[in-house]
């Protein structure tokens, strides 16, 4: 910058609205100014200070601090300080220095700072006007990355979030199989609808232990500030709803099946989206409705936007699935019989959905099932064009398809097979043998002469270095394995279960995830096969195998997901010719549901747990066989029907 000295005027870049300011002090380094106008007082460096030298020409007008307006005709420097001789109202010839310039002068608009020779370098124009180029682009995108959740670009997810996010009102249910993310389409979903405007008022209802991960889970990912709701958070509002006081509310199923007033109070308030997980456990049948599925129900009535997630329809069986939809259509799906003979069609119907999808024509019996079905729709010479290979009748074809013989317009499930990209599964079995002395303890898992505390400790031993999850049924029988392994082995331990608080249950997943953390293990009950997920680990110990498979898969989902990067480690300990020894037999000869997503466990559980369990309480091993060879024929056979009546419309 060039020469300054006391008393002359200069204008600060970087804060014009602080007015003219006038030099108090200059050093070889530094340079002191007054604005006068803001009463403020800045030093700026000598090299590089934001400062522009006010300079007035003849023909300009300015106003003095005598409030005086003049109008310069001569500018002279006289010992570096500007002397302007100006003209006043009168004409008279009138002689002001510069510091008598009014203190309040700012040079805001582009011609101000252009007569004032307040000018940039070209560079910052260049800067300037590449920076708004980039901004109009940037706005035109449909992805916005600073604003997006913060997770990985799956295309799976990203298609639902797309195509759901930008429908008018959506009314869907995410039914993916376990450890595909439903969580992460549900926090897309809603993120985009909040930040286009469309969706304000939001009511989740998770269960309880998932409160506080899904609290975490939407404010990391996607930065969506939910209040949590609880009781006592109610209280504090004894003379108004509480639902009101809040726009992104998350509770809990009990809070309004332990106090119904919280269910008018929740009825009462507007809603725009309603989001429920593990949708499942809502029971319905045509004779009893739960209480949680009566709420929903009415919610559901008044609010325009329904997300439910849930586990697949495989899973569900026919009359959970029937309920589900029920809730977002029930003028379409309002009798379970009529749902119950729909499924004749899923398989014609399913089969022209392949023939389209790959651009093949229609063989002519797919035709004659397809006419009678598609007569409402004056769909004859469509299907006439689609066998012609006309592309655009074959997608006009499969779009009727979907929209009135299926119910993926509202029902989205993705499944392993299709997605790709899962880790392997290795099974570890480890037969047993109880010595005589041992057979006392048996029954108590924590016992130091248990020969699964024996196998149990040696295993730690050599896993010392990874992180391992041992998910049990009973909560009594984790905290007794969790003071044995800390007390009397002096192993580093998290517990994990429901007699926890949930900010407990949160500290001890919390530990068991540091990885500076001293504990390699976690032991938890049954409860953290739903929701938790521990994927960092790659270690699973099932020390009591469940009765059902889909608990098994639940289980094996904590670790078996998207972002696992390991080979899943599975090991189950059995005594020989045990209850344990069957199961495992019935779930890896049977299933393979160890090293496989089971997606029929559900359907085969149904039709032959009377089966299984005569074996287990007659302890009838030379059963088993018989039932190993009946299951696996059932399991093809399902598949079979899956695979054609079913994937092609919901995948």
């Amino acid at each position: 910058m060039e020469d300054c000295h006391p008393e002359q005027r200069w204008i600060s870049h970087a804060e014009p609205e602080l007015g003219l300011g006038i030099i108090l002090e200059v050093t070889p380094h530094r340079i002191t100014v007054s604005f006068l106008a803001a009463q403020e007082q800045r030093v700026y460096a000598r090299l590089n200070a934001p400062l522009t030298r006010v300079k007035y020409a003849p023909g300009d007008t300015f106003s003095t601090t005598e409030k005086q307006s003049l109008t310069v005709q001569k500018v002279e420097t006289i010992e570096n300080i500007l002397h302007y001789q100006c003209l006043n109202n009168q004409q008279k010839s009138v002689t002001v220095k510069e510091s008598r310039l009014s203190h309040y002068l700012q040079f805001n608009k582009p011609q101000d700072r252009l007569f004032t020779n307040q000018l940039d370098a070209g560079k910052w124009f260049k800067l300037r006007y590449e920076t708004l180029r980039h901004s109009n682009r940037l706005q035109q995108l449909k992805a916005r990355g600073l604003i997006a959740g913060r997770t990985s670009l799956l295309p799976h997810q990203l298609y639902i979030a797309h195509e759901v996010a930008n429908r008018g009102c959506f009314r869907i249910i995410l039914a993916d199989e376990v450890g595909l993310g439903k969580t992460i389409e549900a926090g897309l979903i809603l993120n985009h609808r909040v930040l286009t405007g469309r969706s304000g008022r939001t009511l989740v209802i998770v269960p309880e232990p998932l409160l506080h991960q899904w609290l975490i889970e939407m404010l990391r990912r996607f930065n969506l500030k939910f209040s949590l709701f609880d009781e006592q958070r109610c209280l504090e509002f004894p003379h108004e709803n509480p639902f009101l006081t809040a726009q992104l509310i998350l509770c809990s199923s009990q809070l309004f099946t332990e106090n119904p007033q919280r269910q008018q109070q929740a009825l009462a308030a507007d809603w725009h989206t309603l989001v429920v997980d593990e949708a499942h456990h809502l029971h319905w049948s045509e004779t009893a409705i739960s209480p949680e599925y009566q709420l929903v129900d009415k919610l559901s009535q008044k609010t325009p936007n329904i997300l439910l997630l849930t586990a697949t329809p495989e899973q569900l069986g026919i009359q959970s699935h029937f309920a589900q939809l029920r809730l977002l259509d029930p003028d379409r799906f309002f009798s379970l019989n009529e749902f119950i003979q729909e499924k004749q069609f899923f398989q014609p119907v399913a089969d022209a959905a392949t023939h389209l999808l790959e651009g093949k024509q229609l063989p002519e019996h797919l035709i004659q099932k397809l006419t009678p079905l598609l007569k409402q729709d004056q769909t004859e010479q469509l299907l006439i064009k689609a066998n012609n290979h006309d592309s655009i009748a074959q997608d006009e074809l499969l779009n009727i398809l979907l929209d009135h013989h299926g119910t993926s317009r509202i029902l989205f499930r993705n499944s392993r097979h299709t997605i790709g990209g899962f880790p392997l599964r290795q099974c570890h079995p480890y037969p047993l043998h109880a010595k005589p002395e041992q057979q006392a303890f048996l029954n108590d898992l924590s016992q130091e002469k248990n020969p699964y505390f024996i196998w149990l400790i040696d295993t730690l031993r050599t896993l010392s270095t990874e992180k391992v999850l041992l998910i049990c049924h009973r909560a009594e029988t984790a905290i007794a394995l969790g003071n044995q392994l800390k007390n009397r082995k002096g192993i580093k331990v998290a517990v994990f279960h429901e007699h926890l608080s949930i900010i407990e249950r949160d500290r001890a997943a919390a530990y068991f995830s540091d990885p500076e953390s001293p504990a390699n293990i976690l032991l938890c009950s049954e409860i953290g096969s739903e929701g938790r997920n521990f994927q960092f680990a790659n270690h699973l110990i099932l020390l009591d195998l469940p009765d059902n498979p889909d608990l098994l898969q639940q289980r094996i989902g904590r670790l078996d997901r998207i972002g696992q990067k390991h080979i899943i480690q599975i090991h189950i300990p059995y005594l020989i010719h045990s209850r344990q020894h069957i199961l495992y037999r019935w779930y890896n000869d049977g299933l393979n549901a160890f090293e496989q997503n089971c997606s029929t466990g559900a359907q085969l559980f149904q039709q032959l747990q009377n089966k299984l369990k005569a074996i287990n309480d007659a302890f009838s091993p030379e059963k088993l066989e018989p039932l190993i060879d009946e299951t696996k024929q059932l399991r093809k056979a399902i598949e079979i029907e899956s695979q054609q009546g079913r994937d092609q419309l919901l995948e």
